[in-house]
């Protein structure tokens, strides 16, 4: 059976709290993430906090009425936040391109898939979505570079690594999404990934790291 996908609104998520939990423990109790039981419940605690922020969206997949994976984002402030992993970005990609490249840009915080699911597309058809509804094609996430897993992932959904891990980034890279206009501008340099010198513009411009 195809997982359905489906976009969700505000607190909607709030409804499939004790599958979005297994799903999450599922997706991350295993390496590099190793997330235990606390971890886990700081993640509900967190999501409560989120789906207030400004522009939270979020996707579920379904496989008949069963949650199989699920990835939530919102819009990122401007200023750039300096909380969180906020400043391994800002690290990586200086405060004027954080600023300039992000601010304003949907960004995605988690995207989780059972194990059991894993293979099938669910978790492209749920970056797909987040990535769809984009202002300007302006979505990017950060993650770890300790999952080969995850970066080959993003790689092959056709997102852009803009950042190589700096001594101050301690291994967090961001990747910019398909249609993201500053993408071009994140270019390769002496085998790493370094942001290049101009700045894409900001038009109108009103975490933890994403595991993938």
């Amino acid at each position: 059976m195809a997982a359905e996908v489906r976009l969700l609104r505000g607190d909607q998520l709030l409804a499939h709290g004790a599958a979005l939990r297994t799903v999450y423990a599922e997706a991350f109790r295993v390496p590099p993430w190793h997330e235990d039981e606390e971890r886990v419940a700081e993640f509900m605690v967190r999501l409560g906090d989120d789906i207030r922020r400004p522009g939270f969206t979020s996707a579920i997949a379904l496989e008949g009425a069963d949650v199989v994976g699920f990835t939530t984002g919102w819009t990122t402030p401007d200023p750039f936040p300096a909380d969180r992993c906020y400043p391994q970005a800002a690290a990586g990609l200086g405060a004027e391109r954080a600023r300039s490249w992000l601010c304003g840009a949907r960004e995605i915080d988690e995207l989780a898939v059972r194990p059991t699911a894993q293979g099938a597309g669910i978790g492209a058809a749920l970056l797909a979505a987040m990535a769809a509804g984009a202002p300007n094609g302006r979505v990017w996430l950060l993650t770890s570079v300790r999952s080969a897993q995850a970066m080959g992932f993003y790689e092959r959904q056709g997102w852009t690594q803009a950042t190589h891990p700096s001594p101050d980034g301690k291994g967090v890279v961001v990747f910019l999404g398909p249609r993201h206009p500053a993408r071009t501008l994140a270019v390769p340099r002496g085998g790493e990934v370094a942001a290049a010198r101009e700045v894409w513009p900001v038009p109108g411009v009103h975490g933890p790291m994403h595991r993938g």
